[in-house]
């Protein structure tokens, strides 16, 4: 059968999906964009378990680029949040993409592990991080279709597109309107 893939122009932290994904910082501690945005709608519980984790690893790692963890949602109407660290643009020579592609994989995985099969993935990378908008939807488009074949469970994925740029690019991979 096969999920769905959607994109849309609007705020993750109102959506009413199994899952939505964060692109967080490798400490977990919640910063700008949408990182930020998800820390302030869930509520202080879940800066608290974000800072749990973070004291389970090395420091300053609590979720190293291209990994994934999972929390709550507390005041969120999804039921889990997933952190993940994407790649910060060093003009594609370090690995970026392969990275940027592990986020959204590993996002996926943990997902159908954990029970859940509607996911909304922000536009990872793409903020402070620098990682070109173009290049970013195309990983992201690339990787989640290729990670779907991994996790039949996974029967709804929304890409989530805070400006217009990014709508049209992710509309256009998708061939969608």
């Amino acid at each position: 059968m096969g999920a769905r893939i959607e994109v849309i122009r609007g705020d993750i932290t109102v959506l009413d999906v199994d899952v939505i994904v964060n692109a967080a910082n490798s400490a977990l501690m919640g910063g700008g964009g949408v990182d930020g945005a998800i820390h302030r709608a869930a509520g202080p519980l879940l800066h608290e378990e974000c800072m749990k984790i973070a004291a389970s690893r090395p420091a300053g790692q609590a979720c190293p680029a291209g990994e994934a963890v999972i929390t709550g949602a507390y005041a969120l109407p999804c039921k889990k949040v997933i952190h993940t660290v994407g790649p910060v643009w060093h003009g594609g020579v370090q690995g970026e993409a392969a990275l940027l592609a592990s986020c959204y994989r590993k996002s996926l995985l943990l997902a159908e592990k954990s029970g859940l099969t509607s996911i909304a993935f922000p536009n990872i990378s793409t903020g402070v991080y620098g990682y070109p908008k173009d290049r970013a939807a195309s990983v992201a488009v690339g990787a989640v279709r290729s990670a779907l074949e991994e996790t039949p469970e996974i029967t709804g994925v929304l890409f989530v597109c805070f400006d217009r740029e990014n709508l049209e690019l992710y509309r256009r991979l998708l061939g969608a309107r």
